[in-house]
């Protein structure tokens, strides 16, 4: 992979409200006429909620593209340290392939396991498939895509009333809007309206918003915020999360 380039995130402050990871596919996409680019990361953070929790993760991604393929993998590991003694685990791995229809429209398809010991989800596995539309014509300013897929969510959870399985059908519709104001600074801004079919008052709803900005030819500030919400959690854990993140990235 002689186009593979490395992009190390050095050190993150953060600021959560609990732990239930959300992240930014939006974010991750390369804009680039690369057939393979990717990225290793690695943060560092203090969590303050009810508990002080000292996180360590490290997070990585490849896309390969062509002119009807896409195809993007990523994948997220954190160890974290709570109270000083306790030790949990959460972890995200996604696999997303788009077929290109034509200028405006691609099919979507992903699979996704997920596992996060503080909001109590022992193993959540997605399956889901659908069109993606593109709904601006300004690449070079901002672009704004809506995706609404339909997906198979199978979730294992020990809450307060033991372990839990659910097998549920859930809508996953998003819209998705990147600016850039200038070459050195983009935004990257999705949000996500997950229900259940067959219960349209059991919702997730969540939001990823991504600013970046150049200092030097090949070093950049990051700020992210996550934001969710979901209509019946694991009880004992809210339904409102989010978490606030502050990075140097260096491509090279």
């Amino acid at each position: 992979m002689k186009h593979f380039y490395i992009s190390i995130i050095t050190f993150s402050i953060v600021v959560l409200c609990s732990g239930q990871e959300v992240f930014n596919i939006e974010s991750l996409r390369e804009a680039t006429n690369k057939k393979w680019t990717g990225s290793l990361g690695l943060n560092i953070g203090l969590i303050k909620n009810v508990n002080d929790v000292f996180w360590l993760s490290n997070n990585a991604h490849i896309q390969y593209k062509d002119s009807i393929n896409y195809w993007l993998l990523y994948s997220n590991l954190s160890f974290q340290k709570l109270d000083g003694a306790s030790f949990v685990n959460r972890g995200t791995q996604h696999l997303r392939y788009n077929y290109k229809i034509n200028e405006s429209i691609k099919l979507e398809a992903f699979v996704q396991s997920q596992y996060d010991a503080i909001s109590e989800i022992d193993f959540r596995g997605l399956a889901g498939i659908g069109p993606r539309f593109k709904l601006s014509n300004n690449d070079s300013c901002y672009k704004i895509y809506l995706g609404t897929l339909i997906m198979y969510e199978h979730e294992k959870t020990s809450g307060i009333d033991g372990e839990i399985i659910e097998r549920n059908i859930r809508g996953s519709s998003y819209l998705s809007f990147s600016l850039y104001p200038t070459d050195a600074i983009s935004i990257v801004s999705t949000s996500y309206y997950q229900p259940i079919l067959k219960e349209l008052t059991d919702y997730r709803l969540s939001n990823n918003t991504t600013l970046s900005f150049k200092i030097i030819e090949k070093l950049s500030f990051t700020t992210n915020f996550n934001y969710s919400y979901d209509a019946f959690p694991v009880q004992g854990i809210p339904k409102t999360q989010y978490d606030l993140t502050n990075g140097l990235s260096y491509n090279f």
